[in-house]
């Protein structure tokens, strides 16, 4: 095919248009289908304009593409650094006409990611009372590096003030593409910390606290029944950034909601040295999970970042576009909604197209399958702290099409007095972490029975908040426990917090636990004391596993593990916050109930979705007391009961579950619903059985529709087929 060379034979009969230049400086030929762009040297190094489309740094042929985006900055340094080493080796001058629009980019050859490590220097205004914190003598660590040097070991703290970034090989090969994409009501998600998931000694492991330590457990966690796996935070953190003494035990960031790195996952998380190719356990992590039918669900953490207030470090966004990336008050000052020392101003174009870039990278690269947005309800808020009725942000998220069925969880609050729990702008793409049926269920079950109306509500699916979340997205995630508050165990072993541990005099944590120690404080010897705990404990995860909705539990739950009354364990990285696996062998009994509750759950559709109408005349959805005949619930009842039934088109068959609730302390006689000629009623669990036969695989038959619900105990039925 002939070549169009117009544009040569004008520049070659006019030299000025070359604007001094020679033509092959111009380079403007298409040479294999690839632009070529001048090249030039530069502190040792062959450069060129990089691409700005790719942000951070990555491998491209023949070298190293570097890209920065910074709306302030005035100029911008590349330094190169060896491996562990403080002092550059080569400091580059990134030329302003590599700089396009606000972002500059640069392409090195000759460099391969084993060989060294890099940061940036931006010169520009310095003006706290504005918010621009520029200061050309301080490393600014790139927004989307990928790894993080110097955060290899678990505990160790920095010996650098400053963060370098490391370029990470692209290599690793998926069996397939995306994620699992399991509805949100057939999902059973299993909040973990991964460090404390298996550190203790007791778990067996031989990678304790590491991402394959958890590859270590994909046996148990089937064997549990659990669907989804959600890690607490796994973006590069500084677990040390915090570290202090107390009582002779050394405290951390542990949780790691302080981000350091958003793209990058945490170095201490791997029990393989793998630097340039950091990320594969990760990824060879999700990949089994998946392949075992258990999803990846990760805790993001976009309402604030490792950087707090005006005396937090000097990390990263204060140095890029500190008036940009926070919200800040008249006078340059950090609003705080998150009560870690500042906000992320999350409705920026410049932050919003940061955080759809992290939540893209996580999904195309790492094939999570969903999001848990910490503190979610800063993502509505203006750069003012105002809230928004239709924040930018959360409606890209939602009609991303990289996104599309990835699970978005909120949690529908944030530290400055924002509570949106049923009001979250869902754009019929978010479900929400539903508080409300966390303080209902934990009041009612404790024996606060005029708190059944609200109760009745929460169990079936929360209508008054979310409409009819089973026409559309499902809304409501159920939860009664979870990492922040009381383990199961101490819900029913403490009626107050116990945090001295954590150095602040007991002062953090909340108050509002709504809790109750069964009649002793703490640990007990009393058989009765025992028994009952367990009960309630039996009973809150029933009434969970048969609640409409998408339930959560905790890690450790199922078999008692316990925090000591600890209910804000953040920053205990120890005995306090690891999972104890003695506790499996010795409430063997309770992990087999709590399995058989999860497998009952997957067994009945008609707990998780509406069903077409069964064919045995009982309604879809109906609240009661002990009385079948009595649909209206008021502060009197002290039993509540919930029926579920439709059509099981599958099993060809109605799918009927009835759900007795005692929430009082003296024993209640309750009739089950009349049922056509032919059916009857048959028991399947019951929390207080005499002969410790808490659950059975097949429905008993009961001679008649009255049973003698325990004090404080739940039973459940089906029909008996």
């Amino acid at each position: 095919m002939k070549r169009n060379f117009v544009i040569r034979k004008l520049v070659q009969s006019n030299p000025d248009l070359a604007g001094g230049r020679t033509e092959k400086d111009l380079s403007v030929l298409r040479r294999g289908g690839q632009t070529c762009r001048p090249t030039r040297d530069l502190s040792g190094f062959k450069v060129r304009p990089g691409d700005p489309n790719i942000p951070g740094a990555t491998e491209v042929p023949g070298g190293i593409n570097f890209t920065l985006l910074t709306m302030g900055a005035t100029a911008c340094e590349l330094l190169l650094f060896r491996r562990h080493q403080e002092t550059p080796y080569a400091i580059i001058q990134i030329p302003e006409d590599y700089r396009f629009g606000y972002t500059y980019s640069i392409m090195i050859f000759g460099l391969h990611a084993e060989d060294f490590e890099y940061s940036y220097r931006l010169d520009g205004p310095h003006d706290k009372a504005s918010g621009k914190l520029f200061d050309r003598t301080r490393l600014v660590l790139d927004p989307y590096a990928r790894s993080v040097a110097g955060q290899r070991a678990w505990g160790a703290a920095k010996t650098s003030k400053s963060y370098h970034a490391r370029v990470v090989h692209d290599n690793f090969r998926w069996d397939k593409a995306g994620g699992i994409h399991r509805d949100m009501e057939d999902t059973i998600i299993y909040e973990m910390h991964v460090r404390g998931f298996t550190r203790h000694r007791s778990s067996g492991v031989q990678y304790p606290g590491t991402f394959a330590g958890i590859v270590e457990k994909i046996p148990y966690l089937k064997e549990l029944g659990v669907t989804a796996v959600e890690f607490l935070p796994i973006f590069e953190f500084d677990e040390t950034i915090n570290a202090r003494q107390v009582g002779g035990k050394q405290l951390m960031e542990y949780w790691g909601y302080n981000t350091v790195a958003f793209f990058s996952p945490n170095t201490a998380y791997s029990a393989s040295l793998e630097y340039n190719e950091e990320g594969t356990e990760l990824k060879e992590t999700i990949q089994l999970l998946q392949k075992n039918g258990i999803e990846v669900l990760l805790d993001v953490v976009f309402n604030h970042t490792a950087e707090g207030s005006e005396t937090g470090p000097f990390i990263s966004f204060k140095g890029v576009d500190n008036d940009i990336y926070y919200m800040l008050n008249p006078d340059g000052t950090y609003m705080n909604f998150s009560g870690c020392g500042n906000s992320f101003n999350a409705n920026h174009p410049v932050v919003r197209r940061f955080i759809l870039d992290c939540l893209r990278f996580w999904v195309t690269q790492y094939h999570v399958d969903g999001f848990r947005f910490d503190l979610a309800s800063i993502l509505t808020r203006d750069k003012d702290g105002k809230p928004m009725a239709n924040p930018p942000l959360l409606e890209e998220i939602s009609l991303d099409p990289i996104l599309s069925g990835i699970k978005l969880i909120s949690e529908p609050w944030d530290a400055g007095g924002l509570y949106q729990v049923g009001s979250f702008p869902a754009y019929g793409r978010w479900g929400e972490w539903n508080g409300k049926y966390r303080d209902a269920v934990r009041d009612f079950l404790k024996g606060n029975y005029w708190n059944a109306p609200e109760t009745a509500k929460r169990l079936t699916g929360s209508e008054d908040l979310y409409g009819k979340p089973y026409d559309g997205y499902r809304s409501t995630v159920n939860f009664i426990t979870c990492h922040d508050g009381f383990p199961l165990f101490d819900l029913f072993t403490y009626s107050r917090k116990h945090n001295e541990a954590n150095g602040w005099h007991n002062t953090d944590g909340s108050d509002d636990n709504r809790s109750w120690n069964c009649g002793v404080e703490g640990p007990s010897e009393d058989p009765v004391i025992a028994s009952l705990r367990f009960r309630m404990m039996r009973n809150a995860v029933t009434v969970l596993m048969c609640s409409r909705g998408t339930p959560m539990i905790l890690a450790g739950d199922e078999f008692g593990n316990t925090q000591y009354g600890n209910n804000n364990a953040y920053c205990q990285d120890n005995e306090i916050s690891w999972l104890n696996w003695e506790y499996l062998k010795r409430n063997k009994s309770f992990f087999n109930y709590f399995r058989s509750v999860i497998r009952f759950r997957k067994k009945h559709p008609c707990i998780r979705r509406q069903l077409p109408a069964a064919r045995c005349g009982l309604p879809a959805v109906m609240t009661c007391g002990h009385n079948p005949d009595d649909h209206v619930i008021t502060r009197d009842n002290r039993v509540l009961c919930i029926l579920f039934a439709g059509w099981d088109e599958e099993n060809k068959r109605d799918d009927v579950v009835y759900v007795a609730i005692n929430a009082h302390w003296e024993p209640c006689e309750i009739r089950l619903p009349a049922l056509r000629a032919g059916l009857s009623w048959g028991i399947c669990m019951d929390t207080d059985a005499a002969d410790h036969h808490y659950y059975y695989d097949n429905p008993v038959f009961l001679n008649r529709p009255l049973f003698m619900l325990k004090e404080r105990s739940v039973a459940v039925f089906t029909l008996y087929q």
